[in-house]
């Protein structure tokens, strides 16, 4: 899970610790932090600049002359090599002394005409070619928004940021989300996370979208249906987030259900209306379906894996990825928007045999929290209507239930500490409990905590022990000796094994481990026996290591 340092401070106030500090204190509380990219390290000097003219160089046809406007009292000139480099634009100017990846900007002369700066692209700045504008991957950036020449572009694009790269356990499904690392964070600071209202403005007349659930691996179905929208390119802003993320931003409606994935948690998808209709079906595939997902990848599909339908054919492969046949393109004028609530196993069985996987799917298999099903859809909705231009019908269209009950996990003060080693008051304990947004009671010894959905990893008083430990502080826990005294030994088999291996090594030999899987055409090259077959495994990781070794 990549987290926006700059995203993350919306939600709880992060900008007095600097992104290496904030790694160690996550890191010391029991999630791994792997590493901190601080995006803006090798770079500076960089402002908008405004092209006022554009002349040819007078010595070279791929050269243009410009001056531009900085936001200096005096334009200055800078010979540009881009093809797409107009009078009018407002660009990305490395100024004189800037710095960029490996590079420092120097007055130049370039066939004999001084250039003071450099009119950049956005890969020039460290963008991988899949997050620019297919338009602009061999040319300039060129701001497509209101801006000021002179304005720093590194504030533009979110580039004054630190990503922190979290490697979470399996467990810890509560923070492949921004809103549950702000809980985390929140708690470690012992502060309280702030979160956007939803507001949805709905209009007349209502929607006309029917769902009917034909499954039991899905509990809950609910959608949106947004008229008038125009499909067009996202925001900066919006851009900026996905791109901390590793998200290639696609257009305005794909890019916010993303957006809300990484913000809350939840997947979602969007249908075009007009290819959808008015009836969604959730069930079972048949046999022998074929259906072809976004990729462009057409699939067999098999009776355990669920499906959306349109009452006839699948239109997406639930919680995993959607189809070809109701894409959101640029002729869209009206969307169905999805949230759902998926069973893990049907969602990573489907996952697994088609060898497909997403973020929705990594999310959906691990559980999502179920109270923020609805609260995804109306945070979606709200956002597209405001950046599409588009209307949401009155009411949701849904069928199925949530269990949205709290867990309740009965514990004792003295059990926490036989299990930690130590004496923590019941009252400590209560706070650290509550700091995490548990509901705790204490009587005497016992305690009875409450747990919220997004925290489906707490359901024992033992992952109760853990959360008090990593938030006192593991470094607190005190070490001791046994208490009796113990005396070690070996079995002869280990003491044979070692007084062969220093035998062995003495006389000048190394021990090797063989690698267990190769080819199949290594595994029986030396074969000497007709009915000696090859051992292959189901689901090899590349042909290189498909096959069961029969020998050394």
């Amino acid at each position: 899970m990549l987290v926006s340092k700059q995203w993350l401070n919306e939600y709880v106030d992060v900008s007095h610790t600097s992104g290496q500090d904030l790694a160690d204190l996550i890191t010391k509380s029991g999630i791994e932090v792997e590493g901190v990219d601080v995006r803006d390290e090798a770079l500076n000097n960089i402002v908008v600049g405004r092209v006022l003219t554009k002349e040819k160089h007078p010595e070279a046809d791929k050269l243009n002359v410009t001056t531009v406007d900085i936001g200096q009292d005096e334009p200055v000139q800078i010979v540009c090599g881009a093809p797409n480099v107009e009078a009018g634009q407002d660009v990305i100017v490395a100024r004189v002394g800037a710095r960029l990846p490996g590079i420092k900007i120097k007055r130049a002369k370039l066939r004999g005409v001084v250039s003071e700066g450099m009119i950049c692209s956005l890969e020039e700045l460290g963008f991988e070619k899949k997050y620019i504008r297919e338009d602009e991957q061999d040319g300039i950036h060129t701001f497509r928004e209101p801006v000021t020449p002179g304005q720093d572009v590194l504030e533009l694009l979110g580039l004054r940021d630190e990503i922190l790269e979290l490697g979470l356990t399996p467990n810890r499904s509560d923070c492949l989300s921004m809103y549950g690392v702000a809980h985390e964070v929140a708690a470690l600071y012992d502060t309280t996370p702030t979160f956007p209202v939803v507001e949805v403005k709905e209009a007349e007349p209502a929607t006309t979208v029917k769902v009917t659930l034909d499954s039991e691996e899905c509990s809950f179905y609910a959608a949106r249906e947004i008229q008038g929208v125009t499909i067009q390119e996202s925001p900066t802003w919006l851009k900026n987030r996905l791109i901390a993320n590793g998200i290639r931003p696609i257009n305005n409606v794909v890019d916010v259900t993303n957006f809300v994935l990484l913000e809350t948690g939840q997947p979602l998808h969007s249908f075009d209306a007009e290819k959808l209709g008015k009836q969604i079906v959730v069930r079972q595939a048949r046999a022998g379906e074929s259906f072809t997902t976004l990729d462009e990848v057409e699939r067999t599909l098999d009776s355990s894996m669920l499906v959306i339908t349109d009452g006839e054919r699948p239109v997406a492969l639930a919680g995993v990825m959607g189809g070809a046949n109701t894409e959101v393109d640029g002729n869209t004028t009206s969307i169905i928007l999805e949230s759902a609530y998926f069973a893990p196993i049907s969602v990573r069985k489907t996952s697994r045999v088609l060898g497909l996987r997403s973020d929705s799917s990594a999310r959906f298999e691990k559980g999502v929290d179920p109270r923020r099903v609805l609260l995804a859809l109306d945070r979606a909705a709200a956002l597209i209507a405001e950046l599409s231009g588009g209307t949401v019908q009155a009411g949701v269209a849904q069928a199925g239930t949530l269990e949205i009950d709290d867990h309740l996990i009965e514990a004792s003060v003295s059990y926490i500490n036989h299990r930690l080693g130590m004496e923590i008051e019941g009252t400590v304990m209560q706070t650290l409990l509550e700091r995490l947004g548990l509901g705790v009671e204490l009587s005497g010894d016992a305690l009875t905590v409450s747990v919220p959905t997004r925290r489906q990893d707490l359901k024992i008083p033992a992952d109760l022990a853990e959360e008090v430990a990593r938030l006192y502080g593991y470094d607190a826990l005190t070490s001791s000796l046994p208490s009796e005294a113990s005396r070690g030994f070996l079995p002869k088999r280990n003491i044979h094994r070692r007084h062969l291996r220093r035998t062995l090594q003495g006389a000048g030999l190394s021990q090797a481990i063989t690698y267990s899987l190769t080819s199949e055409q290594r595994a029986m090259q030396f074969n000497e026996r007709e009915d000696l077959h090859p051992v292959k495994l189901a689901m090899p990781i590349s042909e290189a290591r498909s096959t069961l070794r029969t020998s050394l």
